[in-house]
């Protein structure tokens, strides 16, 4: 991986401003585009470097964005640059879903609050759906890719771990699953950088032991950031696939927010610009207030940071290695099923009358056959929402 063509005078000020306006204003998957057209239109990377940041950022656990985010960072800057593109990025989203977790754990039973999330929760479940559908046309092409599916749902159903189900599917995948030879691979002469693995080593070691020690604030805080640091840790795939994980753990393993309050931090996650995954925050805003939800965006975000900086250095020597293909393909299958089931569990608790399942079919099609931003579908469709049902004062 070339990197003449990266320069490496952009100032920190320059990248995490950058960042900070992404994460300030984008929605949905209009966030990959507009991260991937500012490194290009800025001349900062090649299209051929974004363009290899986004297949390098699929390999290994983490959100795909806040990932490529920190690839971009640190091509430009080293692990500085890393740590201010991701903070700029993540930032914003952070403190509007605290404030609005404030807002909601004070006022969220009055009876107006709670019907405008109903509607919410149903657009949250028309959006799953979609995502389900889209990963499943993507990983599921062939038999063991459908048996991977179809064990990951019922291993949900049955409460086995969400977080050893991504693993076990990762090492079925590896030998199991054969992927299209394509090109053979080109011989690498980049050398790897001591330097920058060094750094890069001394923030994996700084990330372990700041999850240690924040696990050990309260029972259930230190729970929840050592659980989230977990799933952070293995789970593969966009914010939307790795929410299943999140959702068995909170909610069914440990119980820390009911399924409703899940719903409904995850529409905040929605109606938000960034990250979907800054769920988290309201997660840990509930067992620990401002604190509480810090923590718990350090621990889904940092351990997939740590990774992408290791990744950026030695990708070029195994993005062709068909082991390591095959089990992103097995990991990938795995979250169809997991996410299927996520999908029927959220769906039957939430969707129990006809106007519910009218709204959910209409989140759906507005981002899948329109490819609407979720964030004006959530705009348009609650506002829809509450002209047809009121909100009582």
């Amino acid at each position: 991986m070339s990197r003449n063509s990266t320069p490496a005078s952009v100032p920190l000020r320059t990248i995490f401003l950058a960042f900070f306006q992404i994460g300030l204003t984008a929605y949905g998957m209009a966030i990959l585009q507009k991260l991937r057209g500012l490194v290009i239109e800025r001349s900062w990377l090649t299209e051929e470097e974004a363009d290899e940041g986004l297949a390098m950022v699929q390999l290994y656990p983490g959100p795909i964005m806040v990932d490529f985010a920190a690839y971009v960072g640190y091509r430009l800057r080293a692990v500085p640059g890393a740590l201010l593109a991701t903070l700029g990025f993540v930032l914003p989203a952070f403190v509007l879903v605290v404030l609005l977790s404030a807002v909601y754990f004070a006022v969220g039973d009055l009876p107006g609050v709670h019907k405008l999330f109903l509607g919410l929760e149903a657009l949250v479940i028309g959006v799953i759906a979609n995502v389900t559908l889209n990963l499943g046309q993507q990983a599921l092409k062939g038999r063991v890719e459908v048996f991977i599916a179809l064990a990951a749902f019922i291993a949900l159903w049955l409460k086995i771990s969400a977080i050893l189900v991504p693993l076990a599917a990762l090492v079925l995948g590896a030998f199991a699953i054969t992927p299209g030879t394509g090109a053979a691979p080109a011989a690498c002469t980049t050398a790897i950088s001591t330097r920058r693995l060094a750094s890069v080593a001394v923030l994996a070691l700084a990330v372990v032991a700041s999850a240690v020690v924040a696990g050990m604030f309260g029972a259930n805080l230190g729970q929840l950031v050592l659980s989230l640091f977990k799933i952070g840790s293995v789970a593969f795939g966009s914010g939307m696939s790795i929410i299943s994980v999140m959702q068995a753990e909170v909610v069914q393993a440990h119980g820390w927010v009911s399924q409703r309050e899940f719903l409904d931090g995850l529409a905040l996650g929605q109606i938000t610009p960034g990250p979907v995954l800054i769920t988290a925050a309201f997660i840990g805003y509930k067992l620990g207030g401002v604190l509480g939800a810090a923590l718990a965006t350090f621990a889904i975000f940092s351990p997939s940071i740590a990774m992408t900086l290791l990744f950026t250095e030695i990708f070029s020597r195994i993005k062709h290695m068909k082991r390591v293909r095959g089990a992103l393909a097995g990991v990938l299958a795995a979250f169809v099923g997991l996410l299927a089931a996520t999908l029927v569990q959220l769906g039957g608790a939430t969707l129990d009358s006809p106007v519910m399942l009218v709204f959910a079919a209409a989140a759906f099609v507005a981002v899948h056959w329109f490819a609407l931003d979720t964030g004006w579908v959530f705009g348009g469709v609650l506002a829809l929402w509450v002209l047809l049902t009121g909100l009582p004062g």
